[in-house]
């Protein structure tokens, strides 16, 4: 494949996941967006040749966190979105923790947004915080354009970003609700957590399962329920979003209020599809993370989620930080900053734990990465789907490609990653934003600045 550049361009050949199913058509792009889908599309522009390859919407990563600015050798959007250009990811949603200052207020939106402006190579969003002392500032938030605001119900690990109690978290909520904005919560109990591995650290546990044990799935599910109780004091116009839920009980919970009328939706992560305690038990923490990695059994159950659609959609959590703050942690899991450098790999474990170990359609994968995410987030449909008049944000894959991730592929600043080593069948092979070819044959070829800031419709 050659590098493309230029105002036209033809992806001939490909599989395409279109909003109605799989086709073997020609993509045409013009100044970005997509002009023509069909059989023997003319056009005069440069050619991608994607026979034999499977041409998905670009993925919409809804969780990420690049920590610029502040603490851009953590990661930084360079090196974020380099890694997102690598995974297929066209569009990222970026958190408002661990940037310094974190994107509570008007002004650190905007100097997050200048610092995203000159160094994305891949379009992005940015989430708004909702902590104690900013309640007064979630309307103008709403306003610059965030994608919705992020709140801790439990210790978020990060000084200037405060867990919100159920009481500012209700009120929080009304403001929202107001709005119609939506809120994303970190849902796990402050109490249990704090509780259980205080006990186990008082116990002289340092090893890994520790911190397993110090956060089970009840957590989750306690800390699920409170938010219900507080939303429904909202009004009726709350939305809510249950982040990175790991186990089949915390996505009942969230089932059965939205069988009550509740506007709630929970996403999951590809490490909680892709690993076990077990696996954790051996790579340590490279594989930390809140909520943790659980049993095969809980494992396997979340993938019975998945494949029955209890699942609105999938988000890395990439959060990454310097090398020596995990391997710090080698000996004393305690003290390992807990997060996982994933953004590579959504799509290849989604392709190899999904598609290939357990009949996942190609047709949910785009959902669950590219159209659920773009119509959660306001940005449908100019994103999250092949059709025409849309942005050519692309994601082409050979599914049936086995390859193992090595040191020399990732791009994240630390050079630390819990899939290194691992066997995949599933590869991405292009990622185009807006027509712009920014990945191809395992090479980033996408200039910083290439990225551009996307705001939910009603904002906009």
């Amino acid at each position: 494949m050659s590098r493309v550049a230029g105002d036209s361009l033809v992806i001939r050949g490909g599989t395409a996941v279109l909003p109605t199913g799989q086709r073997r058509v020609d993509i045409s792009v013009r100044h970005g967006v997509i002009s023509a889908i069909g059989s023997e599309v003319h056009d005069d522009g440069d050619t991608v040749d994607a026979r034999g390859l499977m041409v998905l919407p670009g993925v919409i990563d809804a969780h990420v966190h690049f920590n610029e600015p502040g603490r851009a050798d953590w990661e930084g959007w360079e090196a974020g979105t380099r890694g997102a250009a690598a995974g297929g990811v066209t569009t990222v949603l970026e958190m408002p923790l661990n940037a310094h200052p974190p994107t509570t207020t008007v002004a650190a939106f905007d100097a997050k947004c200048a610092v995203a402006s000159q160094k994305a190579l891949v379009d992005f969003g940015l989430w708004g915080g909702m902590v104690p002392e900013n309640l007064a500032e979630l309307e103008s938030l709403h306003h610059r354009g965030v994608v919705g605001f992020k709140a801790f119900m439990s210790n978020s690990g990060i000084d200037d970003f405060q867990r919100v109690p159920d009481g500012v978290l209700a009120i929080g909520l009304k403001t929202t609700a107001r709005l119609n904005a939506l809120v994303g919560v970190h849902a796990e109990s402050h109490e249990m957590v704090e509780r259980m591995g205080a006990e186990l650290i008082a116990a002289g546990r340092t090893d890994r399962l520790a911190w397993c044990e110090a956060r089970p799935p009840e957590a989750e599910v306690d800390a699920i329920r409170r938010l219900l109780v507080s939303a429904r004091g909202a009004g009726r116009n709350v939305r809510v979003h249950v982040v990175h839920v790991s186990c089949a009980e915390g996505l009942a919970a969230v089932d059965a209020a939205r069988s009550k009328g509740v506007a709630i939706s929970a996403e999951t992560c590809p490490h909680y599809l892709a690993f076990t305690a077990a696996d954790f038990e051996r790579i340590g923490p490279p594989l930390k993370c809140a909520p943790p990695i659980r049993d095969a059994a809980t494992r396997d159950a979340l993938w019975q989620e998945v494949l029955a659609g209890r699942v609105d959609l999938i988000g890395s959590d990439h959060s990454p930080c310097p090398a020596a703050d995990k391997t710090r942690g080698n000996e004393d899991v305690w003290k390992a900053w807990g997060g996982i450098a994933g953004i590579q790999a959504t799509l290849p474990v989604l392709m190899t734990e999904g598609v290939h170990a357990r009949g996942l359609s190609f047709e949910r994968i785009a959902h669950l990465t590219a159209t659920a995410p773009a119509q959660l987030f306001g940005l449908y449909p100019r994103k999250g789907a092949l059709a025409v008049g849309g942005d050519a944000d692309l994601a082409i894959v050979d599914p049936e490609k086995q390859w193992t991730l090595d040191s020399k592929d990732l791009q994240t600043r630390s050079g630390i990653c819990a899939y290194l080593g691992r066997r995949f069948t599933g590869k991405v092979v292009r990622t185009i934003v807006r027509g712009q070819t920014v990945f191809v044959d395992g090479q980033v070829i996408g200039r910083p600045g290439w990225g551009r800031l996307q705001k939910p419709q009603a904002t906009r």
